[in-house]
Protein backbone atom coordinates (compact mmCIF):
# COMPACT_ATOMS: atom_id res chain seq x y z
CA UNK A 1 0.00 0.00 0.00
CA UNK A 2 1.23 3.48 -0.85
CA UNK A 3 1.78 5.25 2.44
CA UNK A 4 0.76 8.62 0.98
CA UNK A 5 -2.64 7.14 0.09
CA UNK A 6 -3.28 5.53 3.43
CA UNK A 7 -3.67 6.00 7.13
CA UNK A 8 -1.35 4.45 9.69
CA UNK A 9 -3.35 2.73 12.42
CA UNK A 10 -2.17 3.93 15.82
CA UNK A 11 -4.77 1.93 17.69
CA UNK A 12 -7.74 -0.33 17.03
CA UNK A 13 -10.30 1.01 19.48
CA UNK A 14 -13.11 -1.34 18.53
CA UNK A 15 -14.71 -3.08 15.59
CA UNK A 16 -16.07 0.26 14.40
CA UNK A 17 -13.44 2.77 15.58
CA UNK A 18 -9.80 3.39 14.67
CA UNK A 19 -7.30 5.95 15.92
CA UNK A 20 -5.07 6.74 12.91
CA UNK A 21 -2.52 9.18 11.54
CA UNK A 22 -3.05 10.83 8.16
CA UNK A 23 0.35 10.40 6.52
CA UNK A 24 -0.25 13.23 4.04
CA UNK A 25 -0.81 15.80 6.81
CA UNK A 26 0.57 14.19 9.96
CA UNK A 27 -2.79 14.81 11.66
CA UNK A 28 -4.22 12.22 14.05
CA UNK A 29 -7.84 11.32 13.38
CA UNK A 30 -10.62 9.08 14.61
CA UNK A 31 -12.17 6.90 11.89
CA UNK A 32 -15.66 5.49 12.29
CA UNK A 33 -17.32 2.85 10.15
CA UNK A 34 -19.09 -0.47 10.48
CA UNK A 35 -16.50 -3.24 10.75
CA UNK A 36 -13.62 -0.87 10.13
CA UNK A 37 -11.63 -2.28 13.03
CA UNK A 38 -12.28 -5.91 12.20
CA UNK A 39 -9.02 -7.71 11.30
CA UNK A 40 -7.11 -4.41 11.64
CA UNK A 41 -3.98 -4.26 13.78
CA UNK A 42 -2.14 -1.57 15.70
CA UNK A 43 0.67 -0.31 13.47
CA UNK A 44 -1.10 -1.48 10.33
CA UNK A 45 -2.52 0.53 7.45
CA UNK A 46 -5.91 1.34 6.02
CA UNK A 47 -6.61 2.83 2.61
CA UNK A 48 -7.84 6.42 2.78
CA UNK A 49 -10.59 5.45 0.31
CA UNK A 50 -11.69 2.35 2.20
CA UNK A 51 -15.49 2.15 1.63
CA UNK A 52 -16.04 1.20 5.27
CA UNK A 53 -15.00 4.69 6.42
CA UNK A 54 -18.25 6.46 7.27
CA UNK A 55 -16.88 9.38 9.25
CA UNK A 56 -13.56 10.88 10.21
CA UNK A 57 -12.89 13.61 12.72
CA UNK A 58 -10.03 15.21 14.55
CA UNK A 59 -10.07 16.18 18.18
CA UNK A 60 -9.61 19.92 18.49
CA UNK A 61 -6.29 19.95 20.30
CA UNK A 62 -3.57 17.79 21.80
CA UNK A 63 -5.17 17.91 25.24
CA UNK A 64 -8.41 16.48 23.84
CA UNK A 65 -6.50 13.79 22.00
CA UNK A 66 -4.60 12.84 25.15
CA UNK A 67 -7.88 12.74 27.09
CA UNK A 68 -9.39 10.45 24.49
CA UNK A 69 -6.35 8.16 24.47
CA UNK A 70 -6.34 8.09 28.28
CA UNK A 71 -10.04 7.25 28.29
CA UNK A 72 -9.42 4.34 25.95
CA UNK A 73 -6.93 2.82 28.35
CA UNK A 74 -9.67 2.01 30.86
CA UNK A 75 -12.90 2.12 28.89
CA UNK A 76 -15.08 -0.98 28.71
CA UNK A 77 -15.34 -2.02 25.03
CA UNK A 78 -19.06 -2.54 25.54
CA UNK A 79 -19.35 1.09 26.67
CA UNK A 80 -17.75 2.19 23.40
CA UNK A 81 -20.10 -0.06 21.46
CA UNK A 82 -23.19 1.31 23.21
CA UNK A 83 -21.92 4.88 22.82
CA UNK A 84 -21.56 4.37 19.07
CA UNK A 85 -25.14 3.06 18.87
CA UNK A 86 -26.48 5.99 20.90
CA UNK A 87 -24.60 8.50 18.73
CA UNK A 88 -26.03 6.85 15.61
CA UNK A 89 -29.48 7.17 17.19
CA UNK A 90 -28.92 10.90 17.80
CA UNK A 91 -27.85 11.51 14.21
CA UNK A 92 -30.77 9.53 12.82
CA UNK A 93 -33.37 11.32 14.97
CA UNK A 94 -31.97 14.83 14.46
CA UNK A 95 -30.87 14.18 10.87
CA UNK A 96 -27.55 15.92 11.49
CA UNK A 97 -24.01 15.07 12.49
CA UNK A 98 -23.13 15.38 16.15
CA UNK A 99 -20.24 17.42 17.48
CA UNK A 100 -16.95 15.54 17.76
CA UNK A 101 -16.69 16.11 21.51
CA UNK A 102 -19.50 13.60 22.16
CA UNK A 103 -17.13 10.76 21.23
CA UNK A 104 -15.12 11.67 24.31
CA UNK A 105 -17.84 12.91 26.68
CA UNK A 106 -20.51 10.25 26.20
CA UNK A 107 -18.50 7.05 26.80
CA UNK A 108 -16.79 8.69 29.76
CA UNK A 109 -20.17 9.55 31.27
CA UNK A 110 -21.68 6.13 30.58
CA UNK A 111 -18.67 4.35 32.07
CA UNK A 112 -19.01 6.31 35.32
CA UNK A 113 -22.81 5.93 35.41
CA UNK A 114 -22.56 2.15 34.99
CA UNK A 115 -19.96 2.03 37.77
CA UNK A 116 -22.25 3.95 40.13
CA UNK A 117 -25.28 1.83 39.31
CA UNK A 118 -23.39 -1.44 39.70
CA UNK A 119 -22.23 -0.29 43.12
CA UNK A 120 -25.72 0.80 44.19
CA UNK A 121 -24.70 4.45 44.38
CA UNK A 122 -27.74 6.70 44.26
CA UNK A 123 -27.98 9.09 41.31
CA UNK A 124 -29.81 12.32 42.17
CA UNK A 125 -30.59 14.89 39.50
CA UNK A 126 -31.73 18.24 40.93
CA UNK A 127 -32.51 19.48 37.41
CA UNK A 128 -34.72 16.61 36.24
CA UNK A 129 -38.03 18.48 36.01
CA UNK A 130 -36.50 21.46 34.21
CA UNK A 131 -34.56 19.17 31.88
CA UNK A 132 -37.76 17.39 30.82
CA UNK A 133 -39.42 20.75 30.18
CA UNK A 134 -36.50 22.34 28.29
CA UNK A 135 -35.41 19.42 26.13
CA UNK A 136 -38.38 17.08 25.44
CA UNK A 137 -37.00 15.58 22.22
CA UNK A 138 -33.55 15.10 23.71
CA UNK A 139 -35.13 13.51 26.80
CA UNK A 140 -37.01 11.06 24.58
CA UNK A 141 -33.76 10.03 22.88
CA UNK A 142 -32.06 9.77 26.28
CA UNK A 143 -34.82 7.36 27.38
CA UNK A 144 -33.99 5.14 24.40
CA UNK A 145 -30.29 5.41 25.26
CA UNK A 146 -31.02 4.42 28.86
CA UNK A 147 -32.90 1.35 27.64
CA UNK A 148 -29.91 0.37 25.49
CA UNK A 149 -27.59 0.77 28.49
CA UNK A 150 -29.96 -1.22 30.71
CA UNK A 151 -30.09 -4.13 28.27
CA UNK A 152 -26.33 -4.14 27.62
CA UNK A 153 -25.27 -4.08 31.27
CA UNK A 154 -28.26 -5.83 32.86
CA UNK A 155 -29.13 -2.98 35.21
CA UNK A 156 -31.87 -0.42 35.70
CA UNK A 157 -31.15 3.15 34.64
CA UNK A 158 -33.21 5.55 36.80
CA UNK A 159 -34.97 8.60 35.41
CA UNK A 160 -32.50 10.91 37.16
CA UNK A 161 -29.73 9.42 35.00
CA UNK A 162 -31.92 9.83 31.92
CA UNK A 163 -31.90 13.53 32.74
CA UNK A 164 -28.10 13.61 32.73
CA UNK A 165 -28.00 11.68 29.45
CA UNK A 166 -30.33 14.33 28.05
CA UNK A 167 -27.64 16.96 28.61
CA UNK A 168 -25.22 14.88 26.55
CA UNK A 169 -27.76 14.49 23.74
CA UNK A 170 -28.44 18.24 23.62
CA UNK A 171 -24.74 19.04 23.85
CA UNK A 172 -23.94 16.69 20.97
CA UNK A 173 -26.38 18.35 18.57
CA UNK A 174 -26.09 21.97 19.76
CA UNK A 175 -22.35 22.41 20.44
CA UNK A 176 -23.12 23.68 23.95
CA UNK A 177 -21.00 21.92 26.54
CA UNK A 178 -22.60 19.77 29.23
CA UNK A 179 -20.87 21.95 31.80
CA UNK A 180 -22.58 25.03 30.40
CA UNK A 181 -25.98 23.31 30.41
CA UNK A 182 -25.56 22.38 34.06
CA UNK A 183 -24.41 25.91 34.86
CA UNK A 184 -27.38 27.51 33.07
CA UNK A 185 -29.92 25.16 34.65
CA UNK A 186 -28.45 25.77 38.10
CA UNK A 187 -28.59 29.52 37.48
CA UNK A 188 -32.29 29.29 36.62
CA UNK A 189 -32.95 27.36 39.83
CA UNK A 190 -31.09 30.01 41.84
CA UNK A 191 -33.15 32.74 40.17
CA UNK A 192 -36.39 30.95 41.03
CA UNK A 193 -35.21 30.54 44.62
CA UNK A 194 -34.39 34.26 44.81
CA UNK A 195 -37.86 35.16 43.52
CA UNK A 196 -39.50 32.93 46.14
CA UNK A 197 -37.38 34.36 48.95
CA UNK A 198 -37.96 37.99 48.02
CA UNK A 199 -41.72 37.58 47.53
CA UNK A 200 -42.17 34.99 50.32
CA UNK A 201 -44.02 32.64 48.00
CA UNK A 202 -43.81 29.07 46.74
CA UNK A 203 -44.19 28.78 42.97
CA UNK A 204 -46.05 25.55 42.02
CA UNK A 205 -43.59 23.53 39.92
CA UNK A 206 -46.29 21.80 37.93
CA UNK A 207 -48.06 25.01 36.93
CA UNK A 208 -48.09 26.51 33.45
CA UNK A 209 -46.81 29.84 34.76
CA UNK A 210 -43.72 28.21 36.29
CA UNK A 211 -42.99 26.50 32.98
CA UNK A 212 -43.50 29.79 31.15
CA UNK A 213 -41.13 31.59 33.54
CA UNK A 214 -38.28 29.07 33.41
CA UNK A 215 -38.62 28.80 29.64
CA UNK A 216 -38.29 32.56 29.35
CA UNK A 217 -35.25 32.54 31.64
CA UNK A 218 -33.64 29.79 29.59
CA UNK A 219 -34.00 31.69 26.31
CA UNK A 220 -32.98 34.91 28.04
CA UNK A 221 -29.71 33.28 29.09
CA UNK A 222 -29.16 31.93 25.57
CA UNK A 223 -29.73 35.37 24.02
CA UNK A 224 -27.29 36.97 26.46
CA UNK A 225 -24.61 34.35 25.79
CA UNK A 226 -25.08 34.60 22.03
CA UNK A 227 -25.29 38.42 22.18
CA UNK A 228 -28.69 38.45 20.48
CA UNK A 229 -30.25 41.79 21.35
CA UNK A 230 -34.05 42.02 21.31
CA UNK A 231 -35.68 45.43 21.63
CA UNK A 232 -38.38 45.80 24.29
CA UNK A 233 -40.89 48.49 23.26
CA UNK A 234 -42.51 48.37 26.71
CA UNK A 235 -39.35 49.00 28.73
CA UNK A 236 -40.17 52.54 29.86
CA UNK A 237 -43.69 51.49 30.84
CA UNK A 238 -42.35 48.50 32.80
CA UNK A 239 -39.96 50.68 34.81
CA UNK A 240 -42.64 53.26 35.56
CA UNK A 241 -45.65 51.08 36.38
CA UNK A 242 -44.15 47.93 37.89
CA UNK A 243 -41.46 49.20 40.23
CA UNK A 244 -41.43 46.23 42.62
CA UNK A 245 -41.08 43.76 39.77
CA UNK A 246 -38.41 45.95 38.18
CA UNK A 247 -36.33 46.00 41.36
CA UNK A 248 -36.54 42.23 41.61
CA UNK A 249 -35.61 41.91 37.93
CA UNK A 250 -32.55 44.06 38.63
CA UNK A 251 -31.53 41.64 41.39
CA UNK A 252 -31.98 38.72 39.03
CA UNK A 253 -29.90 40.47 36.39
CA UNK A 254 -27.07 40.94 38.90
CA UNK A 255 -27.15 37.21 39.65
CA UNK A 256 -26.98 36.50 35.92
CA UNK A 257 -24.15 38.98 35.46
CA UNK A 258 -22.11 37.36 38.23
CA UNK A 259 -22.46 33.85 36.81
CA UNK A 260 -22.41 34.59 33.08
CA UNK A 261 -19.68 37.23 33.37
CA UNK A 262 -21.46 39.62 31.05
CA UNK A 263 -23.88 42.52 31.28
CA UNK A 264 -27.62 41.87 31.04
CA UNK A 265 -29.24 44.26 28.53
CA UNK A 266 -31.92 46.48 30.03
CA UNK A 267 -34.39 45.27 27.42
CA UNK A 268 -34.02 41.75 28.84
CA UNK A 269 -34.61 43.11 32.33
CA UNK A 270 -37.84 44.60 31.02
CA UNK A 271 -38.96 41.23 29.64
CA UNK A 272 -38.30 39.68 33.06
CA UNK A 273 -40.51 42.35 34.61
CA UNK A 274 -43.37 41.32 32.32
CA UNK A 275 -43.08 37.66 33.27
CA UNK A 276 -42.77 38.45 36.97
CA UNK A 277 -45.85 40.66 36.86
CA UNK A 278 -47.92 37.94 35.18
CA UNK A 279 -46.70 35.35 37.67
CA UNK A 280 -47.50 37.49 40.72
CA UNK A 281 -50.93 38.38 39.35
CA UNK A 282 -51.81 34.70 39.08
CA UNK A 283 -50.39 33.77 42.48
CA UNK A 284 -52.05 36.78 44.07
CA UNK A 285 -55.47 35.54 43.01
CA UNK A 286 -55.06 32.22 44.81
Amino acid sequence: MQQDHGFKIDRVIGNNVLLIKDISTGVELILLGKGIGFASKDGGWIDAKDPRIEKRFRLDDRDQLRQYQSLLEDIDPEVLHISEKIIALMEADFKKEVHNKVYLALPSHIQFAVYRLRNNMEIINPFLYETKMFYPKEFEIAQKAAQMISEAFKLTVPEDEVGFLTFHVYSAVSNVSVGQLVKFTNLINEMIELIEIRKEIQIPREGAHYISLITHLRFCIERIIQVQLVANPFLAEMKKNYKDEYQLALELSELMKDQLHTEVPEDEIGFMVMHLYRLFQVLGKK
